[in-house]
């Protein structure tokens, strides 16, 4: 919804919002920030923060002090977030009528915080447009719902739907299965409609109380906004009715993981037409450089999009995701599918991604991997034709330390996003996998306690 700030006040008049979440997302896809009356949001024009939220970890702790003093300014500093009068949205589960406000950080220079996962997103649609290109994106995003399960010791089991019983067996493209939830889906397409979420089609996966929802293709940022308020929007259904909604890339044992896949074009801002398809409907050099970017570079950026220990789970062997870095059309085993499409509609789709990866970052390094295989002429290997899922990449991290090593080490990213966003996003997610390590898993009590 494009506003100027004029057009803003006037709408949350028009809506009688009497509070207004001002939203900045963190490097996780959290949402950060602060619940402002709609007079003090409108007087004030934005808010501060404490420039330390931007390396806060998903456990709420931070990295440590000597690198915490090199990458933020050690008297805590605030950041400056302005109101994005174009990413304004409802908030339909709400007692009093409320909006959410996403917000853009900047220094107190006036320069965007480049620790920021939507200003690393801009940054990236900036080098695009400077060549004259605007990438077309469409998310889908899996999810699973699960019962209510206040102790995390044990496992998450599927929830109890209309008919009174429990989902069991693959239940995939079941209409059936999904309509068992059908008062939660209604909740949320009523609620996405009035947040103006361009939601497609609902699919049951393959998992037990497995789904996926589709995205219109659109612009970059938008869409990564509005996969920002679709989790919160889902979420708060399914507590609605009395289940939880996941984006865990692998809540239960046995069952597939969830993805965030990204379909990806580019169309030509002066044409309007798409770069990956030659004059006579072919693939063109730009489309293959493209996905030759992709194979190149996503294992350096394996963290942007397989961002907890818990998503290399997804990558296990035995899976349905492709852990590799292949391509071929119409071949849904391969990392990097390209879908049978109009000229005007091609595009490859990057299957890595986990539906727990921060929207923001995931498309954001999809993009500039693509990019930097078109601007350096970077060639694909081979399509792969038949069943690839044995084709392990061996250049692909299989854990969280290794892929943190890489993206360490890589002068690309580096060059592209800047040393101290790279150096903050691997500090973070080394801090979580800290803390990760200190918890005694059930697995180890089972059988370790007395057979060691």
């Amino acid at each position: 919804m494009s506003k100027t700030m004029e057009q803003l006040s006037d709408w949350l008049r028009e809506h009688r919002i009497t509070e207004v979440e001002c939203l900045l997302p963190d490097l996780n896809g959290i949402a950060r920030g602060k619940i402002a009356p709609t007079s003090k949001f409108l007087n004030e024009g934005g808010m501060r923060l404490p420039e330390s939220v931007l390396l806060q970890s998903v456990t709420g702790d931070y990295i440590e002090d000597a690198l915490y003093d090199a990458l933020l300014d050690p008297a805590d500093i605030d950041i400056f977030c302005r109101p994005d009068e174009q990413a304004v949205f409802l908030v339909p589960w709400a007692s009093e009528p409320t909006a959410m406000v996403i917000h853009d950080s900047f220094d107190k220079a006036g320069k965007p915080a480049d620790l920021s996962p939507r200003n690393v997103l801009k940054h990236v649609l900036a080098l695009y447009a400077e060549r004259g290109w605007k990438p077309i994106v469409a998310p889908e995003m899996e999810f699973y719902l699960t019962q209510r399960c206040p102790d995390p010791d044990y496992p998450l089991q599927p929830p109890v739907g209309r008919s009174g019983r429990q989902e069991t067996g693959r239940q995939s493209f079941s209409i059936d299965a999904a309509n068992e939830f059908d008062p939660l889906f209604e909740d949320m397409y009523d609620w996405c409609e009035a947040q103006g979420l361009d939601l497609d089609t609902l699919i049951h996966e393959e998992g037990t109380a497995q789904m996926e929802i589709n995205f219109r293709h659109g612009d970059a940022l938008h869409l990564a906004d509005q996969i920002f308020v679709f989790k919160r929007t889902l979420r708060e259904a399914a507590f609605k009715h009395g289940v939880t909604a996941t984006f865990m890339a692998k809540p239960m044992t046995g069952e597939p993981g969830s993805a965030m896949h990204l379909h990806q074009s580019v169309i030509d801002l002066e044409s309007g037409l798409n770069v990956f398809s030659n004059p006579d409907g072919s693939m063109s050099t730009l489309f293959l450089q493209h996905i030759g970017g992709l194979q190149r570079l996503i294992p350096e950026a394996l963290p942007l999009f397989a961002p907890n220990v818990n998503s290399f789970r997804r990558f296990l062997p035995g899976t349905s995701a492709p852990v590799n870095v292949e391509w071929g059309e119409e071949n849904r085993t391969v990392g990097l599918r390209v879908p049978e499409a109009p000229a005007q509609s091609r595009r490859v789709e990057n299957r890595l991604p986990g539906a727990d990866a921060n929207p923001y970052l995931a498309i954001a390094a999809s993009l500039l991997c693509g990019y930097i295989g078109m601007v350096e002429g970077l060639q694909p290997g081979p399509q792969v034709r038949g069943r690839a899922y044995q084709r392990r990449s061996q250049r692909l991290p299989l854990t969280l330390e290794a892929a943190l090593e890489a993206m360490e080490q890589s002068q690309s990213l580096i060059h592209y996003l800047g040393q101290r966003f790279c150096r903050g996003y691997v500090a973070v997610k080394r801090v979580e996998h800290e803390n990760f390590k200190r918890v005694i898993s059930s697995w180890e009590r089972e059988f370790l306690l007395t057979s060691v």
